[in-house]
This record gives C-alpha cells, structure tokens and sequence, in this order.
C-alpha cells in the first residue's frame, strides 16, 4: 500500500469518527413533529428560548411552536391531541380534571414547572390616588368608593387557573366578599384593551399585560403575584395524556431542551436577548422596552407610584433547580382553593388527583440525567397573605381559612 492511498484511508475513517462524534452530539430526530402551544406572556420565554437557541434540535426532537388565543383555546386543543403540549398555568389541569375548568376527569399531564413569579394585579385608574403599590390594607374602602359610582369587575384568564387563585387570594386578605364584585374571564392579550373600554376595574395577568397597562397609562400595578407568594409555581409543561404515554423518550427531550433554555434564561445578561425574540409579532408582540424591564425585575407601576425593583423574586425559570420541579403539595394547595372559594362542594381526593395528572417520576428521571437538584415536597408553607397550609392536613388549613 501505497503512502497516497494510506492517506486517503486515514482521511476516510477521520470524515467517519467526525461524523460520528457529530451525529452522538446532534441526535437525529426521530421524525414526528412535536407541537407546542403557548399563550403570548412574557413567561413562555422557555419555549422560544429552547426554540430560537436550537435546543430542540440538539436534543433531537423537532418541536413546532403554535401561538394560541386562549386558555380554553390550549385546553381543548391538548385533550384533543392537537397540540402534544403547551406552556400552560399550573393549575390549570387540576381546574379541568375537578370540572371546574372543563369536562370532569379530563386528563391533562403536568410534567414541569417553568417559571415563578411575574404575574401581577393591575387595577383601572379608578383606583389612583384610593391605593397603592402592595396597600392591601386600603382595598376594601376603594372598592366601596368606586362601587358609589359603578359595579366593580374584576377579570382573570381561566376559572382554577393560577390567575384566577391569585386574584381570589387578593380579595380575601384585603377583605373583599367575593360575591360582592364581578370576576370574569378574559384571555390575557385582551386585557389592557378591555379595561381601556371599562369592561372591568382591575384584572389579575401575566407580564407584559400588566406593564403594557401601566405604560399605556390604562392602570397601574397594585401587587405582584411574587408578593402574594415568593417564588410560586406558575406556568408549566402540560402534556397530552396520551403523548405522555406513549412518546416517553420525546418527552423527556423536550424537558431537557427546556431545562437547558431555563438555565440561559436565569443568566441576567441574556435576558435582553430574550426580551428582542419575545416582542416578535409571532411571539407576544409588545413593545420591547416593557418586556425587557419586568424581565430584569424593573415594574414602572404607574400612577406616579415609581419603579419597583425586585432583587431576588422576579420572574425566575431556574433557580438552582428550585423552580422547575412539579410539586404535589403545590398542586393539593391548589385544589384546597377551590374548596375554600367554593368552586368545590366537597373536598376531592387531594392524593389521587395529584399522583394521576403530575409526572413527577418522570420529572426525576430527566432530574438525573441533567444534574438538576430534586427539592423538598410534602412540607409545609405559608404564602404571604395565608395561613399555614400542612398537605398532611389540610382540613385544619381549611378550618383556619374560614374564621
């Protein structure tokens, strides 16, 4: 054998180890286009994250990402398998499993939380001038004010949703009988526009909706949902049942990409570039200054209540591994709401229903494989507003509620 041809054959089999070495990098996908549905909020950010860094491909899946109109848009489209998954509200799959939100026993899958906190209450320039940022304590005279003049409505985007909890949790510590005001649902791109027209005096939405309402100068922001609750679940992977069962290993692909795209989320110097994807029109489409500030934890509330800046709770999608785990004493502090808020009768089997519709066990799975941290569960917490809440005992949470 010649030198040339040894060379030739050594060049070969370099192309063949190259090639190898690139093919185990970049898994081929396995053909079946995956479709994520997403609702545009500031905190769908992990799906365009994933999406524009190429995380998908590099995990080997081909994901394609639908921007939708509504929750119950999300919701049907899921349990139809129209979308194999979606960024989705917490609670959301509690509210349609208990048939609060949907057909009772309607299975949707909860396989990881990506994001906490960065909600937010906006309320109409109405209240200006009656209460302040956090002012908690001087809601229920503003709301007997306005109610001189109208009737006072406040929306939210899905009935069980965390929205929805969060707003309900609102007007319980400041006092507000819910029975006494309006509560409707608006999906969130609605929202500024419908109180610009005085369709409700206040409305409780994810970023950028309540950023956007105080630029516009429409409302201001009274709290945020990570001042009702530091470092709460809400927004998750929510899966199709079926898509679940079946396309395991897909699954698992898609949560790793995900994961991966929260941990460049939670690095601050990337956050502008992620706020320059989300104004996109095919993504959010807001103005991008507004973006941006509530991402770097900057709320310019509005009427002339200055800026607030959050240092260590603003909208988190990582957190050391502290945001991403589906947690079933969250999701039984949920269900416990719709029993206090009286969206239940009767208590549900709180135990049954979690173990059914979070895939914890896959969560760890994929955990391990990306040196996740795992995080305490079954404990009790206490929220800013409430009481002690014991998954282990929940009826005395429930009992001290009702004082």
């Amino acid at each position: 054998m010649n030198a040339k041809t040894l060379l030739k054959q050594v060049l070969v089999l370099v192309c063949l180890v190259a090639t190898t070495l690139q093919l185990s990098a970049n898994p081929t996908p396995s053909g079946k286009k995956i479709r994520l549905g997403f609702i545009p909020l500031t905190d769908c950010a992990p799906l365009v994250a994933a999406k524009e860094l190429g995380l998908f491909a590099k995990y080997g899946v081909d994901v394609e990402l639908s921007k939708e109109a509504s929750w119950a848009n999300v919701r049907d489209k899921i349990l139809n398998g129209e979308l194999d998954g979606a960024h989705c509200l917490f609670s959301m799959p509690l509210s349609v499993y208990t048939g609060i939100g949907g057909k009772a026993g309607s299975e949707m899958k909860i396989a990881m939380v990506i994001n906490n906190n960065g909600q937010g209450i906006t309320l109409s320039k109405d209240f200006c001038g009656m209460v302040g940022f956090k002012e908690v304590n001087k809601v229920v005279a503003a709301v007997k004010n306005v109610q001189t003049r109208k009737e006072v409505t406040f929306a939210m985007t899905f009935p069980g949703g965390t929205h929805d909890i969060w707003l309900r949790n609102w007007l319980a510590a400041a006092g507000v009988n819910q029975k006494s005001v309006g509560i409707i649902t608006i999906p969130p791109p609605q929202m500024v526009a419908n109180m610009r027209v005085d369709n409700m005096e206040g409305y409780c939405v994810g970023e950028p909706w309540n950023g956007v309402a105080a630029t516009q100068n429409v409302g201001f922001t009274h709290i945020a949902s990570q001042d009702i609750w530091k470092h709460h679940p809400e927004k998750a992977l929510v899966v199709n049942s079926k898509f679940a069962a079946e396309d395991k290993e897909d699954l698992k692909k898609v949560m790793k990409a995900i994961i991966e795209a929260c941990r460049w989320l939670d690095n601050m110097g990337n956050r502008k570039k992620a706020a320059s994807w989300l104004t996109k029109p095919y993504y959010v489409n807001a103005a991008l200054p507004v973006i941006e500030a509530r991402l770097l934890g900057s709320n310019d509330l509005g009427c002339d209540l200055g800026v607030q800046k959050y240092k260590d709770d603003y909208m988190t999608f990582y957190n050391n591994g502290v945001v991403n785990m589906p947690r079933k004493s969250h999701a039984m502090w949920f269900l416990a709401q719709y029993v206090r808020f009286g969206y239940l009768k009767a208590e549900p089997n709180y135990k049954a229903i979690v173990e059914k519709l979070i895939l914890d066990d896959l969560y760890q799975e994929v955990a391990k494989e990306m040196a996740v941290p795992m995080q305490p569960d079954m404990k009790p917490f206490k929220t800013t507003y409430d009481v002690n809440f014991d998954p282990a005992n929940i009826d005395d949470y429930l009992k001290a509620t009702r004082k």
